[in-house]
């Protein structure tokens, strides 16, 4: 006989995990299209974010300061995908009932560059979710870029 709240457990904690992947993908594009309104739907009003162009914390600093990360990045001036975030090997594990952490690879390809070399950097994302009001989001994120290694 199987235990029902063993197996209602398990797939409750799938549905989390799916939920919190297509969250993570509903960032890679807001980011890359520059619906960077859309962040309010993957960002807790008090988040905070670290990546290479800086740390941001509440969503309206996170909002700017992706927002100017995507003008530095549009070479073209075309204000249409400069970078393009693809997320891989995303590995969560839900921590309690309303929360979960997370680790995925990121490699970042960027659109435009007069050099032609359409990799950005490679890295690891580092992520804290919450369920806030019934659905997931970052309260944190750390971008670790493994590619290209700075030079000291």
């Amino acid at each position: 006989m199987t235990d029902l709240r063993s197996q209602d457990a398990r797939l409750s904690a799938l549905l989390d995990t799916e939920e919190i992947r297509a969250l993570r993908v509903r960032y890679s594009h807001a980011l890359d299209s520059g619906a960077f309104e859309l962040f309010n739907d993957v960002f807790s009003a008090d988040g905070v974010v670290e990546v290479t162009v800086g740390r941001m914390e509440g969503i309206e600093a996170i909002r700017a300061g992706l927002a100017d990360a995507y003008a530095m990045f549009d070479y073209r001036k075309a204000k249409n995908y400069p970078f393009l975030h693809a997320i891989a090997n995303h590995s969560i594990t839900i921590t309690g009932p309303d929360s979960a952490q997370g680790c995925c690879y990121l490699l970042d390809f960027v659109t435009g560059r007069e050099d032609g070399h359409p990799i950005l950097l490679l890295g690891l994302y580092f992520d804290t979710y919450k369920r806030i009001a019934g659905a997931w989001r970052i309260v944190h994120t750390r971008l670790d870029v493994v590619w290209p290694l700075e030079e000291k």
